[in-house]
């Protein structure tokens, strides 16, 4: 009777640890690298999101505060609260947003 239940316990350990190893390869491949940098502007700092070299959107505060967010594939420009609010709005609208599993 203790084989069966070692043998059970060792096959519980090796579906855990290929299912580490799975989650491990899958965020490597599926995270996208997303760079981000400025450049000057009319109206001050314009952010550039990029996806290597590939121009995912920009983003801009305006005078009132609020961040103004121009994906590259959309006519729309929504407004957000935070700059980084702006980038995952950018990431998201163009179908990149990754969820953390950890």
């Amino acid at each position: 009777m203790m084989i069966i239940v070692q043998d059970e316990f060792d096959h519980q350990a090796l579906a855990q640890s290929e299912f580490e190893d799975y989650i491990e390869q899958l965020g490597e491949e599926v995270a996208p690298e997303i760079e981000i940098d400025s450049v000057p502007d009319d109206i001050g700092e314009l952010y550039r999101v990029w996806h290597g070299s590939h121009l995912l959107g920009t983003f801009y505060q305006s005078l009132q505060g609020k961040w103004i967010v121009q994906p590259c594939n959309s006519e729309k420009r929504p407004c957000c609260d935070t700059p980084e609010a702006a980038q995952i709005l950018i990431i998201a609208v163009n179908g990149l947003l990754v969820a953390d599993v950890a």
